[in-house]
């Protein structure tokens, strides 16, 4: 998997050594309450082991599910992982949800994290790196009470479409980016 840098974060593969992180991230019902119809709290560790190896198969070059880590800078930021960026297919509503040929990306940031602008500041790199890869379009869906993901797509250049229930089984809001090149 392609790493990526920005001027305050490193945006990585997962590994096994961050099972914790990622343990602690996805058993915050703040962090789960807007994802999905029936949000789902992660209960050990070997649930996060296997969401981790399940994210390594999602890496085709393009498409994956980075760790994002702030950068150590000498006497500042202590190299803490923040939060995961996903830039994946995003599965079809419907009881077998297939594929729906459309690419998303996302974001899931740890509440000591919110409000530094890393969501942002990730998903720009991930935006900007799916277009280079050649993506003619990229979409987002979120929660429709969820304003803090709706604000961090129009900072990256996602423009609302509208109210959806095309995806996850669930009314979302749409918003889209098209490839500028």
């Amino acid at each position: 998997m392609l790493t990526l840098e920005t001027p305050r974060l490193t945006l990585r593969p997962y590994t096994s050594e961050d099972a914790d992180f990622v343990l602690d991230l996805y058993s915050r019902m703040e962090v789960q309450r807007f994802l999905g119809a029936n949000p789902k709290l992660m209960r050990d560790r070997a649930e996060a082991l296997t969401l981790i190896e399940a994210w390594s198969r999602r890496d085709d070059g393009t498409c994956g599910i980075w760790a994002v880590q702030e950068k150590t800078v000498q006497d500042q930021d202590t190299g803490n992982l923040t939060g995961t960026l996903l830039l994946k297919p995003i599965p079809a509503s419907g009881p077998e949800r297939k594929p729906s040929g459309d690419i998303e990306i996302g974001w899931h940031f740890h509440p000591d994290s919110w409000g530094k602008g890393y969501a942002s500041e990730a998903g720009a790199a991930v935006l900007a790196h799916a277009f280079a890869a050649g993506l003619p379009q990229v979409v987002a869906v979120t929660n429709p009470a969820n304003t803090a993901s709706m604000r961090v797509c129009g900072k990256i250049g996602l423009q609302h479409q509208s109210s959806t229930d095309r995806y996850y089984n669930t009314v979302c809001e749409l918003f889209t980016a098209e490839n500028p090149n």
